[in-house]
């Protein structure tokens, strides 16, 4: 999203100020921030919308509605949509790609061969092959001993920190079936190595496998006290069911002493919670020198006030937002995690049909509001009567939505469209 930005991170009072700055844009706003889009018609959202900013963006063409989430504006919209998304442009968090050699001078990125890649698309290829180089070189920076991967999924980060950074590595992930994927792939993994030392004559050298423990994170000490009792076990240690749970919650009590080993934790995609206890962890443990952390799902994060999640709760992790009484909840933070680029990248039908399945999705649950009492006609493309049915054949039927508008209700004889241009 281009333009000029005011406002910076790099000292706390500077983040405040922004934090603050997005507060009160966001306020005015917050009855859509909290509405589902299934909701458009039933709770009549427009309606709430500036009426001179509707007129407008009616008749815009669906290209000029896919820039919004990117803050462009075309030159005949009214002065107020546009200063609107000019201040939204000026506090969105940069996203421009950065140049990797400027921050870890010396970074070598080396390519996945056919073997550590297998089972990897393209894309995931690429995230493992940035991350895990950056990881390394940060792991070696700081001489930590071990690198923890947090939320390890099948192991792709892990056994590419082990096999071909030649990292000591505890994957851990709260599904037992990708702590077993996780060890089949390694084990195919250590054959390929193993007959290339073979080949090679180097029979002597050892290869490093990454360790897997199956356990749901429940708090720092216990990420910081099952990495460091992983790390000094030999061999690969996999930990599933009821034991594990009483095992977490053994070491999670009695964790306090003991020998420190020098920690990195990384995480690819560490969902929801998952990414704020990694980040609690490093500020709370002093054997953990750095955090290498790649967050997803934040619309997963626990937040006080509002999932009731105690303590542990994920939003908001600052006093600083805190003082500020922001609460979000469920439906904003579903919204946060929409892609304006992947908005603005759609092809004009791909955008007109996604618009089109909201529509029908928001028409269906405008048919379950169980507080209106109505008739249901379905009309089509050229908003010609069909047939009129009622509220059990609309439920028992499967419509093909392709083939319709949108459903209108009768009320006391009169036909109500949500929308005039319907």
């Amino acid at each position: 999203m281009a333009g000029t930005r005011k406002y910076s991170c790099e000292t706390a009072s500077q983040t405040l100020e922004w934090i603050d700055a997005i507060i009160h844009f966001i306020k005015p706003y917050t009855f859509l921030m909290n509405a589902h889009v299934v909701n458009f018609f039933t709770d009549r959202l427009w309606e709430a919308v500036d009426k001179e900013w509707m007129d407008c963006l009616r008749g815009e063409p669906v290209e000029n509605l896919l820039l919004i989430p990117c803050g462009e504006v075309q030159d005949h919209w009214p002065a107020s949509l546009k200063n609107f998304l000019h201040n939204l442009r000026s506090l969105v968090f940069p996203r421009e790609q950065v140049d990797l050699q400027k921050i870890f001078p010396g970074l070598t990125v080396a390519s996945l061969g056919s073997v550590l890649s297998q089972g990897m698309n393209v894309k995931k290829k690429h995230e493992v092959e940035i991350l895990s180089a950056i990881t390394s070189f940060i792991a070696k920076r700081v001489e930590a001993k071990t690198v923890v991967d947090v939320g390890a999924g099948q192991g792709y980060l892990a056994q590419v920190l082990s096999f071909q950074y030649q990292h000591s590595v505890v994957a851990i992930d709260a599904c037992s079936h990708h702590g077993s994927v996780t060890n089949a792939r390694a084990e195919r993994i250590k054959k390929h190595y193993a007959a290339q030392l073979r080949r090679s004559g180097s029979v002597n050298t050892s290869l490093l496998v990454p360790k897997t423990v199956t356990c749901r994170v429940l708090s720092t000490n216990m990420l910081k006290a099952l990495s460091d009792t992983l790390v000094r076990e030999d061999g690969q240690t996999n930990l599933t069911g009821e034991e594990n749970e009483e095992l977490c919650v053994k070491i999670d009590s009695s964790y306090g002493g003991g020998k420190e080993d020098s920690l990195v934790l990384a995480g690819l995609h560490a969902c929801g919670d998952l990414s704020v206890t990694m980040l609690k962890t490093f500020v709370e443990c002093v054997e953990v020198k750095a955090v290498v952390s790649i967050g997803c799902c934040y619309n997963l994060l626990s937040e006080e006030g509002v999932d009731n999640a105690g303590m542990q709760c994920g939003f908001p992790m600052s006093n600083g937002v805190k003082s500020e009484g922001l609460s979000l909840g469920k439906c904003a933070r579903d919204l946060a995690c929409q892609s304006a680029e992947r908005w603005r990248s759609l092809e004009k039908d791909d955008a007109s049909h996604n618009f089109e399945l909201h529509l029908f999705r928001a028409a269906f649950q405008m048919v379950n509001h169980d507080k209106i009492s109505h008739t249901f006609v379905l009309l089509d493309v050229n908003s010609q009567l069909l047939m009129p049915i009622d509220e059990n054949a609309v439920h028992a039927r499967s419509w093909n939505p392709m083939s319709l508008i949108v459903f209108c209700f009768f009320e006391e004889g009169q036909i109500s469209y949500p929308h005039s241009n319907f």
